[in-house]
């Protein structure tokens, strides 16, 4: 394929979390991407909300010219008036785009996975998780950790559990109190959670699916389960920045996120979902749980808190389950 005639064809910059996530978007997407337009693709790396306020200080220039987040972070960049509006027809490949990863006018997802139930079975030998309500049993007590700095799943569950949903979550209150005791540890970050799972400490966990799967494929004795209610969707987002000055070239990397091949690689590499309907994977890797393929997995499996909602009731439940849940 030529090269783009473009006088600022030499480079795009995109803002990513670090580690692995960089390294999974340089092998799956920007190698491609650099091999059909003979851009370069240099990364701007930190933390969620860091990158969102480095963004908010450089509005209208931004420091990089794409943006990956998650889909309720990315409603915060949206508000605010940092993203483009996608013009979908410069994506062809959006055109398989499932629903579930049409986010905002300015951001679409990437990949989708899931918070669910992980469990150490050569620790609670017998015990199957088919619902939610089953962390909240007698036998449970001391065994279970969770994540401290996203609630947000516990407080869908606890909402649905109770009847209700994330808009109307004071509902289940009540319900996530009567989870205290089951609580063992609050887990800071992804390697802490992995240690508490590995070392038995705490043998059941609210997890990130494709940090179960990660730890399966390392030897461990990890399952996950997607109890009937479903797990809690988490998709991850791409988004052109306003103001970019290389848009021609920022759309030639969206459409390479939601190439087939493209999202096969990612989730063959992450264990998620691909968020295109005609990416073909690995049939080991499609049978995973928290790996959605169909449309019928989407509907039934997925347990959608609003993006829009989650991105503005973040804060307010992060305090109010620190404050009622986390403090002793």
């Amino acid at each position: 394929m030529p090269h783009i005639a473009n006088a600022q064809a030499g480079r795009i910059s995109v803002s990513i979390w670090g580690g692995s996530w960089r390294d999974m978007v340089q092998a799956a997407i920007a190698a491609k991407f650099t091999r059909e337009t003979g851009a370069t693709v240099e990364f701007q790396t930190g933390g969620t909300i860091d990158r969102l306020n480095r963004a908010k200080l450089a509005k209208g220039s931004p420091e990089s010219d794409l943006t990956f987040t998650t889909s309720h972070v990315g409603w915060l960049y949206q508000s605010d008036d940092l993203f483009e509006t996608l013009d979908m027809s410069r994506i062809p490949n959006a055109a398989n785009l499932v629903e579930q990863a049409k986010i905002s006018p300015g951001h679409i997802g990437t990949w989708a996975y899931v918070y669910t139930i992980g469990y150490r079975p050569d620790l609670l030998p017998g015990v199957n998780f088919t619902s939610w309500n089953d962390l909240w049993a007698p036998a449970m007590r001391e065994k279970l950790a969770a994540p401290d700095w996203d609630p947000s799943h516990l407080i869908a569950v606890a909402a649905k559990l109770a009847g209700a949903d994330a808009a109307t979550w004071e509902r289940g209150q009540d319900k996530l109190r009567a989870l205290k005791p089951n609580f063992k540890a609050f887990y800071t970050n992804d390697a802490n959670g992995q240690q508490l799972l590995a070392s038995g400490e705490t043998p059941v966990q609210v997890i990130l699916s494709m940090n179960a799967h990660y730890l399966v494929n390392q030897g461990m004795n990890v399952r996950l389960s997607i109890p009937q209610e479903g797990g809690v969707l988490g998709v991850d987002t791409v988004a052109i920045m306003k103001g970019s000055r290389r848009q021609e070239l920022a759309y030639k990397f969206i459409n390479t996120c939601l190439d087939p091949e493209v999202q096969a690689a990612i989730a063959n590499d992450k264990k998620g979902s691909p968020t295109v309907t005609n990416a073909r994977l690995d049939p080991a890797v499609a049978a995973l749980p928290g790996v959605f393929t169909t449309p019928e997995q989407w509907r039934t499996q997925a347990l959608i808190i609003d993006h829009r909602l989650r991105a503005e009731k973040t804060n307010e439940w992060r305090r109010w389950f620190q404050e009622n849940i986390i403090a002793r």
